[in-house]
């Protein structure tokens, strides 16, 4: 963290927004971006973000992709409109290839899932267009299809065999699979 907190001291500008409708959270990300040197303005709306923006539009930026008042691409885009030069990083708890593929056309440097380590997020604020470092432990092939099921189940609503109908696969293997425990 020594060689991060030497960038974000050598900043001419450190403002960041972070924006995020949870709020145990926001505070905490706000609380850890202050402490390794940035200078957070915390909202919790799209309206609110909208409403920062106007009084001072920041360097940095960490948006949540679903909010319950609209969507964060939106945000992204704001912000580039107001500084083409903000670095912006995506967080949502709802990762798919085609919202990634959105944040980054709406002007994200990095997509990250939720809940993010402050690191994870100062590195990628601060990383440069060589793109991130592989992960140290990356989930393994069964656990990214787990997850993966567990999402498609969230979304719609617990209901197994709607979640077998999209996932095409019959329900009774689906139930045995969200029967199992988490693979590692």
């Amino acid at each position: 963290m020594t060689d991060l907190s030497d960038v974000i001291a050598d900043l001419a500008d450190k403002s960041l927004l972070v924006l995020d409708d949870d709020t145990p959270l926001r505070m905490r990300l706000g609380r850890a971006l202050e402490s390794r040197g940035f200078e957070p303005t915390l909202v919790a709306s799209v309206a609110e973000a909208l409403a920062a923006l106007k009084v001072s539009a920041p360097a940095f930026a960490v948006v949540d992709m679903r909010l319950e008042d609209g969507n964060g691409l939106g945000v992204v885009e704001a912000i580039h409109a107001v500084r083409p030069e903000a670095r912006v990083v995506m967080l949502t708890g709802y990762g798919n290839i085609a919202s990634a593929v959105a944040a980054v056309k709406a002007g994200a440097v990095d997509y990250l899932p939720k809940p993010a380590d402050a690191d994870d997020v100062v590195r990628a604020l601060l990383a440069r267009e060589d793109g991130p470092a592989p992960p140290d432990n990356p989930m393994s092939a069964d656990r990214v299809r787990w997850e993966h099921i567990q999402r498609v189940y969230e979304l719609c609503g617990h209901n197994v065999s709607e979640t077998a109908r999209r996932l095409n696969m019959h329900r009774r293997t689906l139930q045995r699979i969200l029967a199992k425990r988490a693979p590692r």
